[in-house]
């Protein structure tokens, strides 16, 4: 489907490769694996810079870039559909053993506690860490949160920990109707009602972490990781940190303009953060 067959093998997958390793010969030209890590080890150059740019009040690529560094062995990790999922899939580094669930190209909103809970359920002794937006947390998280403190005490490891992206925004939607259709930000679809998402889950006998100042997302991290028992992880961030892909199309830069020009709301912030990400790119060359 992506490159011509010049000569099919049928047959099991392992079994023909195994016959095909003694035919191959090293290339003595390491030229284009040498141009691929670059590239990589750059990328993780630009997500390190990216995660550290300031925001109000914080910047939700340092949520994962902080997170990664801590994630315990054996974890399982969930997300949902946003632009929370956009952050976790860039800056997690899974290791062996680690497992990961969403609900991929389908972009069903919500699984990412329900997600958690199951897991859970499946694997009562490794620690879970499910990642989610407001908008899903609004819809279905806050409600999955009293069967996880229905349930916790017949879990052998008490590491469970929701963290929850409070912004006040439909966000991936918001960015996309920038984008892709040159809208400004309609205040009446995409803002959402404030929620107080880390004392609700202390309502319900869960730990509760209010995070609002990007120099206490590491210790909030650890925080929740260390304790003893599931935890919702509230973490204050910039909903017009926008989720620059690696190559900017035409008319991705065309919606964007639109946007601008139909006078979004945010439309200092929008501009102010998309070229702090873009610099990035160029510093790290």
């Amino acid at each position: 489907m992506r490159y011509p067959t010049e000569v099919p093998l049928v047959g099991d997958a392992a079994e023909t490769l195994r016959a095909l390793v003694p035919l191959l010969e090293p290339k003595t030209d390491r030229a284009w694996r040498e141009e691929i890590e670059d590239n990589v080890r750059r990328w993780w150059e630009i997500l390190d810079d990216r995660a550290h740019q300031s925001a109000n009040p914080i910047n939700p690529q340092l949520v994962f870039h902080e997170l990664s560094e801590r994630l315990p062995d054996g974890a399982i990790l969930t997300t949902d559909s946003g632009s929370s999922t956009n952050w976790w899939a860039r800056h997690l580094r899974m290791r062996s053993g680690m497992k990961a669930a969403l609900s991929g190209t389908l972009a069903t909103m919500c699984p990412a506690v329900p997600y958690a809970l199951a897991a859970k359920f499946a694997y009562p002794d490794r620690p879970v860490i499910a990642a989610i937006g407001d908008g899903a947390m609004q819809m279905i998280g806050i409600n999955s949160l009293i069967d996880i403190a229905r349930y916790h005490h017949e879990w052998a490891d008490q590491r469970l920990v929701v963290c929850v992206l409070h912004n006040d925004d439909l966000n991936q939607v918001t960015w996309e109707q920038r984008v892709m259709s040159g809208d400004a930000k309609l205040d009446a679809s995409q803002v959402l009602p404030d929620f107080p998402y880390a004392e609700y889950a202390r309502l319900i006998g869960l730990e509760g972490i209010r995070v609002d100042d990007p120099a206490d997302v590491g210790s909030a991290w650890d925080r929740a990781l260390a304790a003893g028992r599931p935890c919702l992880l509230e973490m204050i961030t910039d909903p017009e940190v926008p989720p620059l892909p690696p190559h900017i199309r035409f008319e991705q830069a065309s919606g964007m303009a639109k946007a601008l020009a139909h006078r979004d709301p945010a439309a200092r912030e929008m501009v102010t953060q998309s070229l702090k990400g873009k610099l990035a790119e160029f510093v790290n060359r």
